[in-house]
């Protein structure tokens, strides 16, 4: 990290790539939170930081003019106004700071600065230096491996740590072991990371037109069934879920020659991984006492998110519009209602629904104007995707399309709207998917081709291969 920080200003463009790889290891517990006991000094902050330096002083040299369409601009204003407004009414409840600290994890101000303001916005800037950034293919196709490979290492620390034979046991044994392991082995947690996986696997077989040899190919689908594979293994049933949608929708929107495979590849995962089966399957079918009637357990199929929706949903109806600030859960006293009713031990400081935690947070007023940015994203990824003049198309757009749509579609039972660590891919996806976006528009309105090119790009598929994609 001192060695890319000071890369950086000499080339501020590889020294961001090295921030956004070094995100596949950042959460590991051998990785240093802080410098000093300094709150926010960390070795990543501080590459960031120069990072940041490097690019506000080299890109006049570099001759970058900002040219991020005008509406992309004010939906992140709002967005970024919405987390705001939402930390200062966090802040200005004086009494949640002295709460105790195995409730929210802090009593200084000085955290929660850092955690619900600062950190908001610096997972959020690599992915708009990326788009002032990559302004060639060459650079494009580098930051697009950068952000596929964070994936494929973090489905690596996966594999490695947890047993193989896990896919093969029990669904509450899967579970239980990703639970154990993998929060403490690689540092997120196994629902954040079978989110995140879900969406990558389909990302990097978008990549598959950019790829002419028949071994790189073999190479890339590998790469695919790896993060699946990791993926499997984290036991979060949204995840899978949300893998399964998503590759429907792919299917539908540009590959449709691949619907055939959907259903051997249901019943290869049935036969082959029966952890992975028992796991989806939990709460469906259960027999009842006396053995013979079959029983659906809403609870055990909700992993008993139906709880926490109870209350949520009633407290939104109580401030509908504008809501109550950050960490609402906790400041309104429904988490605390819960650990009072349900003495069992039920723990719910977050609502385990993105969707309903910005209605919570920020009312109906901070929920349009945050929902919108998503859904132009996807619009434009879907624009993109769907043009098949360059192979580059597919494979930003597609990994745009993967990741964002993977949040937007987990989101309904866990996740949050809030940048954070989990994040970072995403935002950076979004970032190349706007620059292809914006260049792509600029090439056709000038009648040039794509990024100022005069010669047909190496990497564009052959007419055969064109034939077949199409």
């Amino acid at each position: 990290m001192i060695g890319f920080s000071v890369y950086a200003y000499r080339n501020w463009f590889v020294s961001l790539c090295a921030a956004i790889a070094l995100m596949a290891v950042l959460e590991h517990p051998d990785m240093p939170k802080s410098i000093g006991d300094i709150q926010g000094l960390n070795p990543w902050n501080l590459l960031m930081l120069n990072v940041i330096l490097a690019w506000m002083r080299n890109r006049r040299r570099e001759g970058l003019v900002w040219d991020m369409p005008g509406y992309v601009v004010v939906l992140l204003v709002f967005y970024s106004l919405v987390i705001l407004w939402g930390f200062v009414r966090l802040v200005l409840d004086h009494a949640l700071l002295d709460e105790d600290e195995t409730i929210m994890g802090y009593n200084s101000l000085a955290w929660s600065v850092s955690e619900y303001l600062v950190n908001c916005f610096k997972w959020v800037l690599p992915g708009i230096l990326l788009f002032d950034a990559c302004r060639t293919r060459q650079r494009m196709t580098i930051a697009l491996a950068v952000v596929l490979s964070v994936y494929f290492l973090l489905a690596l620390q996966t594999i490695k740590h947890m047993p193989l034979s896990s896919v093969a046991a029990s669904g509450a044994e899967l579970s239980r072991r990703a639970n154990k392991v993998l929060s403490r082995s690689i540092g997120y947690h196994r629902v954040n990371l079978s989110m995140m996986l879900s969406g990558a696997s389909w990302a990097v077989l978008t990549t598959l037109p950019l790829v002419r040899r028949r071994r790189n190919q073999l190479l890339v689908i590998g790469a695919a069934a790896t993060i699946s594979l990791g993926q499997a293994l984290t036991g979060g049933r949204a995840g899978y879920v949300t893998w399964g949608v998503l590759g429907v929708l792919l299917c539908l929107l540009r590959w449709r020659w691949l619907f055939p495979y959907i259903p051997l590849t249901v019943v290869g995962i049935c036969i082959l991984l029966p952890g992975v089966r028992e796991r989806m399957l939990q709460g469906f079918g259960n027999r009842s006492s006396s053995g013979v009637v079959t029983q659906t357990d809403e609870y055990e199929i909700t992993s008993g998110r139906t709880i926490a929706w109870s209350y949520v949903i009633p407290m939104i109806w109580k401030s509908p519009l504008v809501g109550y600030g950050r960490q609402a859960m906790i400041r309104t006293g429904t988490y605390q209602k819960i650990m009072d009713d349900y003495q069992g031990g039920e723990t719910f400081p977050h609502p385990h629904n993105a969707y309903l935690e910005m209605l919570l947070d920020n009312g109906l007023v901070g929920f349009i104007l945050v929902i919108p940015f998503y859904l132009v994203v996807v619009f434009l990824s879907v624009r993109l995707l769907l043009d098949r003049a360059d192979p580059l198309f597919a494979a930003v757009s597609g990994s745009c399309f993967a990741l964002v749509v993977a949040l937007l579609i987990a989101a309904m039972g866990s996740q949050t709207f809030y940048p954070r660590e989990g994040s970072v891919g995403m935002w950076a996806a979004i970032g190349l998917m706007l620059r292809l976006s914006l260049e792509r528009s600029r090439a056709r309105s000038t009648g040039t081709s794509l990024f100022g090119e005069t010669d047909r790009p190496s990497d564009a598929v052959l007419p055969e291969e064109a034939t077949r994609y199409a």
